[in-house]
């Protein structure tokens, strides 16, 4: 299936992300794991995880459109939760040239930040490429503050630094709440970190090599930003990874990450994370948005909050 976006389109979004000239398309560079890190580095860090669309809005309808999802990406210093951004990454990647598939993950409830419990259902996303010298690569750019920084090769126990003393990587298992888990096949990658190399792993989510089609992730966003039972329609949450930049205009570097939720704003720059704002009202709130992740919302959208159960009072 071909790419909905037009050379316009990516020209306007490599310019917003601050794709260095070197990968612009004119140069028409080679597709490999240097221009795919590119894209992932500048992408996460110009484009926050955000779900204020289901919090600011009088009508929670997130669009899965690549036109529209663009539209938001450049307007007032929004970005999207995981779909959104895995999605439009996807029809991306595929206009540049890269062979490259969607799937679903299975993700872990978090408990005091810390995944814990049993896999939830299909409320994730990633994309699977495949480049020219046969090297199978993962690239998330939507999952929020425990991610990828950089596309992370799809093998078994290979270990990628990630921010800070994090550390990351894939591994194959059957999940323990699977019943059949004596073939191969039900077997999954599962996504681990740890936070040092004296600390334990711990897993956050889990795919399979299975594509996902369009249809899959309109029944997945549907739960996603609906129902009640899904953590995003009660959790104000932003993500903004900082990007240090190269002085001789090559790649930058991912060194940290700003981030709301709730009403608390936190900075980590590759060590411990610190409170910086604690916002106890919605006025509070919107001027955080501002001044820390550099957000614009319309009076309408301010006013989409009211009634909700993620609304601060007012003043």
């Amino acid at each position: 299936m071909n790419s909905p976006l037009t050379p316009d389109e990516i020209d306007r979004y490599f310019d917003h992300i601050q794709l260095p000239q070197k990968y612009r398309r004119d140069k028409n560079p080679p597709l490999d794991v240097a221009f795919l890190t590119a894209l992932h580095i500048h992408h996460i860090s110009t484009l926050p995880y955000e779900n204020l669309s289901l919090h600011y809005a009088k009508e929670v309808n997130v669009s899965l459109d690549a036109h529209q999802i663009l539209g938001k990406f450049l307007a007032n210093g929004r970005g999207g939760y995981c779909m959104e951004h895995s999605i439009f990454f996807n029809h991306l990647l595929r206009a540049l040239g890269f062979q490259v598939y969607l799937t679903g993950a299975r993700a872990r409830p978090r408990k005091n930040g810390v995944p814990h419990g049993e896999y939830m259902g299909w409320v994730h996303v990633v994309n699977i490429i495949t480049l020219p010298d046969g090297s199978r690569w993962v690239s998330d750019t939507g999952f929020g503050g425990d991610q990828m920084r950089q596309p992370m090769p799809l093998v078994e126990h290979r270990i990628t630094p990630n921010i800070g003393p994090q550390e990351i990587r894939f591994e194959r298992a059957a999940i323990p709440n699977a019943t059949n888990t004596a073939t191969e096949k039900q077997k999954a990658w599962i996504y681990q970190y740890r936070n040092g190399a004296d600390q334990p792993w711990n897993s956050f989510f889990c795919f399979t090599e299975t594509e996902f089609l369009h249809q899959d992730f309109e029944v997945m966003n549907f739960y996603t930003s609906k129902s009640p039972d899904s953590f995003q329609t009660f959790t104000p949450i932003i993500v903004k990874f900082l990007r240090r930049d190269d002085e001789n205009g090559g790649v930058g570097e991912i060194y940290g990450k700003l981030m709301l939720v709730n009403g608390d704003v936190k900075e980590n720059q590759g060590g411990r994370t610190r409170l910086i704002r604690a916002c106890k009202t919605e006025s509070e709130r919107l001027e955080a948005l501002r001044e820390v992740f550099g957000m614009t919302l319309t009076k309408e959208e301010q006013g989409g909050i009211k009634g909700r159960v993620s609304e601060l009072p007012p003043s």
